[in-house]
């Protein structure tokens, strides 16, 4: 297990990625929750608390997904997200029933999927694959270090992950020593 994150989740590499989604997770179901995670840098008690509705509709899957401020860390905005190719691949192949009105049921149909439930799934999947220092916030913590790295404006990251201030979405940021060493290197005042 890493010791250097400063009890921050891990970041994935792409390799850890396609092998928790090829092996680790073992039915569609996992693989469209921490997939929504995953491409959508939402919180993990946001994906298990998804309607229905608020991903598929008549059509199929909706090109936009919809977190609703009730189930947001602050409970203060509503945000919709764009649905990833990937995304929209695994939401079309789970299909969690017609007439049900959570994304994810919960044990015998109630509710939803308790995000301690999701975190017990995870577990097992990282556990198949050899994976340690994995929690169900490295999903939302390689997605916005990701995206930072592809050059996407703070603002943007901000619309997407629903931080109140650029303050807080800083510190799921890593920065690399190569990063830094690029930043030093573009100093050229000759």
């Amino acid at each position: 297990m890493k010791t250097d994150r400063h009890g921050q989740a891990k970041i994935l590499t792409s390799d850890e990625i396609q092998r928790l989604f090829k092996t680790g997770f073992t039915c569609d179901r996992d693989r469209a929750l921490f997939g929504i995670c995953l491409y959508t840098a939402c919180r993990i008690n946001e994906a298990c608390t998804l309607l229905t509705t608020d991903v598929y509709d008549a059509n199929g899957v909706r090109s936009k997904l919809t977190i609703r401020k009730g189930n947001t860390k602050g409970q203060q905005d509503t945000r919709q997200v764009a649905i990833h190719p990937v995304l929209a691949d695994y939401l079309a192949i789970y299909q969690p029933g017609q007439g049900k009105e959570h994304l994810f049921p919960g044990r015998h149909g109630r509710g939803h999927l308790h995000p301690t439930s999701a975190d017990a799934i995870l577990r097992d999947a990282c556990q198949r694959v050899g994976l340690e220092g994995v929690s169900t916030h490295s999903m939302r913590r390689t997605a916005l270090t990701v995206m930072h790295r592809a050059g996407i404006p703070l603002g943007v990251l901000q619309k997407i992950s629903g931080h109140r201030n650029l303050q807080a979405l800083q510190k799921y940021l890593e920065v690399s020593e190569e990063q830094v060493e690029v930043a030093i290197a573009a100093l050229t005042f000759r």
